[in-house]
């Protein structure tokens, strides 16, 4: 599968894979490398994306992206919940690389309100 990795570099926006850290509702590391990566045919919608926030004085917080088969079974092992997490059997968005999971920022970096936060 082709796939971009995403970066603060490359892109005006903040990477914080949770599921690289602890700070996610399992407590504790889903991925053993914290690469940010979106499939490639995802790439222009996102870049429109990142443009029509930028138009508002926004931009993106990454939290998740392409998510290694391995990370999706450690996720439904913890939480074998289908309103939740995608059964590893059948797949997810996020194993395809085409689900990105974002907040928007301000221009000091604080989050915007979504009502909920991530998780």
């Amino acid at each position: 599968m082709p796939l971009v990795e995403l970066n603060e570099k490359t892109y005006p926006i903040i990477i914080d894979l949770r599921y690289a850290t602890d700070n996610n509702f399992t407590g504790q590391k889903i991925y053993r490398k914290p690469l940010c990566l979106l499939h490639t045919q995802a790439i222009p919608l996102f870049e429109k994306a990142i443009q029509l926030a930028e138009q508002q004085k926004l931009r993106f917080k990454v939290f998740d992206a392409f998510r290694p088969q391995a990370a999706q079974e450690k996720l439904w092992a913890i939480c074998p919940n289908p309103t939740y997490v995608a059964d590893p059997a059948k797949g997810s968005n996020h194993t395809r690389g085409v689900a990105i999971d974002v907040t928007l920022v301000d221009q000091q970096g604080e989050e915007l309100d979504m009502g909920t936060p991530f998780d």
